[in-house]
C-alpha cells in the first residue's frame, strides 16, 4: 500500500507542475494573440491549452480510478491523456501552417 501512496504523490506533484507550466505557456501565448491578433497565436493557445488539459485530466482520472474504481479502468485515464495530448499537438502543428 505505501508504494501506491508514494506513486500517487508523485503523480499529483508532476501533474501540478504540468498544470502550472502549461498554464503559463497557454497564458503567454494568449497574451501574444491579444497583442498581435495573429491566428497562429490563437491556435497555438488552443493547442497548449488542450495538451495541458490532457495531462492534468489524465492524472486526475488516474488517481480517481485507482482510488475509487480499482485498476480495471486504468487504461481509460491513459487513453484520455494520450488522446488529448495528440489532439493538442495536432492543433499546435496546425498553428504552424495557418496563415
Amino acid at each position: 500500500m505505501p508504494h501506491i501512496i508514494s506513486s500517487q504523490v508523485g503523480i499529483v506533484v508532476s501533474k501540478t507542475l504540468i498544470l502550472i507550466l502549461g498554464g503559463l505557456i497557454t497564458y503567454y501565448s494568449y497574451q501574444a494573440y491579444n497583442r498581435t491578433g495573429s491566428p497562429q497565436h490563437k491556435w497555438l493557445t488552443y493547442g497548449f491549452g488542450v495538451v495541458t488539459l490532457g495531462a492534468v485530466t489524465g492524472g486526475v482520472l488516474d488517481i480517481a480510478v485507482s482510488q475509487f474504481v480499482g485498476q480495471d479502468l486504468l487504461s481509460v485515464s491513459v487513453f484520455t491523456s494520450s488522446a488529448l495530448t495528440a489532439i493538442g499537438l495536432g492543433i499546435i502543428l496546425y498553428s504552424l501552417y495557418v496563415q
